[in-house]
């Protein structure tokens, strides 16, 4: 989860007339958790589905109003047109084809401040912005740029002075020699999109680097700030947020022109407006709220409502990219109420809940594996490709199923098998005492015609002496327990040794394999002793 440093004195002038203690005690009830502190810095985690906690104004707009010290949707004026124009080459839709931006104006700004937005835009790049392949901003000194501003294309010679260097560089030296053009470079494949004024200075080279020469300090007054995206609701999500901030940061936010064909300003802070049932509401939070009281709620989370007979329709700020549906503005109501004052209830239907057989039947397997003096472990669904395939010595099955933008290497796929996560938790403890016995109960998934899901279980045994004879014993105790015959029969699987291998048969129907383990598999995990393994559907063996 992201953190937000927040200086417990700044927050003290953001919330005037609220003690800091009752303001820090309010923090979990906004969606916010105390990380830990550090004198007077608290450092705050906020669920990235709130970019607008990426800096302490976001924090402080919502303490206020759910203090009850200033309620309803904060107001957001904008100061006109700045008459600044962006003109979008054609040339740039095949790689960063969308960009909105906007000025502000007449502002101040201290190292705390500017430690904030800093912070703040990287945030947005990795949240909204998934790692600045769907959105990346740039910040700049307004009064060091000429216009008019054209956002296009240059070549890998083209030559600029990055932020934070002291000379000229190519774009394919900013690629190879600093450390965001080897993070971020693979965004751009061979062609460089860039933001260039009337004068031919580069103020960036999305989504890698800003200029020097546009650099923001404490002396700046007036920002010009720029967002390139893939798409476009990005790229105005984001800069929905900025403007925001920068509002609550004492700017004056005006429209830039986009001309890409077609001309629009930016920002769009236009509100969305939202209806839901009284009924619902109350359905969802186990509550008797009138819609009055619900208006009163949603008011104390900086939304604007007006009630109706049995319902209310609410006006949310542009920059509450997180509501989608009636379910959010329930929970935005349960907040405005105070989860604090929401008493657990007992469900009113007269049918009670019991234990599904196949939950009962899972236990069992764990009681009969624990007997068998194995340990259980715990993985996480979520694995990589390293672990599932690289070091495993196995190609996919089929389509991978890989999430899309996901912010760790190590939890980027489901995965399709249990074996390879406890071959990386026995990796994890080489340095433990032998013999070491893991298993682990968990699902995995495949993609066929549809996305399957299915319940395994797989066990290892690890030592100087682990054999396939030894982790079949400890199969056929498993199926014994239910009262239940299994075989085996010759195969052939990348993960295990060849001759070493078989199919776990229940019936005609191959149900798990089992084995040795590979030394090839063995020495990728640096694993210091022979492996034996099983992996078995369970669901397959039980029913």
């Amino acid at each position: 989860m992201p953190v937000v440093n927040v200086s417990l004195d700044r927050l003290k002038k953001m919330v005037p007339g609220v003690k800091i203690d009752r303001a820090l005690e309010m923090l979990p009830f906004v969606g916010l958790d105390i990380e830990g502190t550090d004198g007077n810095i608290v450092r705050v985690e906020y669920n990235p589905n709130r970019p607008d906690f990426s800096s302490d104004y976001g924090i402080a707009r919502a303490l206020s109003g759910l203090l009850g010290k200033k309620t309803g949707a904060p107001k957001f004026k904008a100061s006109g047109k700045s008459g600044i124009s962006v003109r979008v080459d054609k040339k740039v839709k095949g790689v960063r084809p969308f960009v909105a931006a906007l000025v502000a104006r007449n502002g101040r700004l201290d190292d705390e401040s500017i430690k904030q937005i800093i912070a703040m835009q990287e945030d947005l790049h990795n949240g909204p912005g998934r790692r600045r392949k769907k959105a990346s901003i740039g910040i700049h000194n307004l009064d060091a740029i000429k216009g008019p501003i054209k956002y296009t294309l240059v070549s890998g010679g083209h030559s600029f002075v990055p932020l934070g260097e002291k000379g000229e560089m190519t774009v394919k030296q900013v690629l190879e020699e600093t450390q965001t053009g080897r993070e971020y470079g693979h965004l751009l494949g061979n062609k460089y999109p860039a933001i260039i004024d009337g004068k031919g200075t580069t103020l960036s080279l999305p989504p890698i680097i800003n200029g020097e020469a546009t650099k923001v300090d404490a002396k700046c007054r007036n920002l010009f700030v720029e967002v390139t995206a893939t798409d476009r609701k990005a790229a105005d999500d984001v800069l929905a947020v900025l403007a925001m901030t920068l509002a609550d940061a004492g700017f004056e936010i005006r429209s830039v022109s986009i001309v890409d064909g077609k001309k629009r300003d930016t920002p769009d802070m236009k509100p969305v407006k939202m209806s839901v049932d009284a009924g619902y509401v109350n359905e969802i939070l186990g509550l008797e709220l009138s819609p009055a009281q619900i208006v009163g709620c949603l008011k104390k989370c900086r939304l604007d409502a007006k009630a109706a007979k049995d319902s209310v329709t609410c006006t949310i700020p542009r920059y509450r990219t997180d509501i989608f549906s009636p379910v959010d503005l329930a929970e935005e109501v349960a907040i405005g109420y105070g989860l604090y004052n929401i008493e657990p209830t007992f469900p009113s239907s007269p049918v009670a809940g019991q234990r599904s057989e196949m939950s009962a039947r899972f236990d069992a397997a764990r009681d009969t594996m624990a007997g068998l003096g194995m340990i259980e472990a715990f993985n996480f669904s979520l694995s990589s490709r390293q672990v599932q395939y690289e070091l495993a010595g196995r190609a996919p099955e089929g389509e991978i199923l890989a999430v899309d933008g996901s912010k760790s290497a190590e939890h980027d796929i489901l995965r399709d098998a249990l074996v390879p996560s406890l071959l990386q938790s026995l990796a994890r403890n080489v340095h433990e005492e032998y013999p070491q016995r893991l298993f682990e109960i968990g699902k995995v998934f495949r993609k066929t015609d549809r996305i399957e899901e299915s319940w395994h279980i797989a066990a290892a045994i690890a030592h100087g002496e682990a054999d396939y004879t030894e982790i079949k014993s400890a199969l056929q105790a498993l199926a014994s327990a239910f009262g239940m015959q299994v075989t085996t029969k010759a195969s052939q699987d990348q993960l295990f040794i060849k001759g070493r291998c078989a199919a776990v048969m229940k019936g005609d129907r191959q149900v798990g394999t089992i084995g040795e383990i590979t030394p090839l598999a063995i020495d990728s995990f640096k694993l210091r002793v022979p492996v034996a393994a099983f992996e078995v559907d369970l669901q397959a063996l039980l029913l």
